[in-house]
């Protein structure tokens, strides 16, 4: 699989965070990822230039498009469908 980036917004330590991380680390344990995090909280800039209005955000870089998923990071399925990595792997299967 290629590798994938992915930037997840979130704010502080709150419980919401902490389970969209625990989501997304748990949903990408076996596949080749680069997941930087980045706190809105302690780096506001970033969030502005990403054009981040909402937390939990979860923005797949690399590859492209570019794809984002805002709110509950829960249901796997729409993640990757929303991510269009389902795509990538089914691709990938047929090569």
């Amino acid at each position: 699989m290629k590798k994938i980036r992915l930037t997840l917004y979130i704010t502080g330590q709150t419980n919401r965070s902490r389970n969209a991380l625990i989501q997304i680390r748990k949903l990408f344990e076996r596949d080749q990822h680069e997941l930087v995090i980045v706190d809105v909280l302690e780096q506001p800039q970033a969030a502005e230039k990403a054009k981040v209005i909402a937390t939990p955000t979860l923005i797949k870089e690399i590859p492209l498009p570019c794809r984002r998923i805002v709110g509950d990071l829960c249901d796997r399925e729409k993640i990757l469908a929303g991510l269009e990595i389902i795509e990538l792997e089914e691709t990938e299967k047929g090569e």
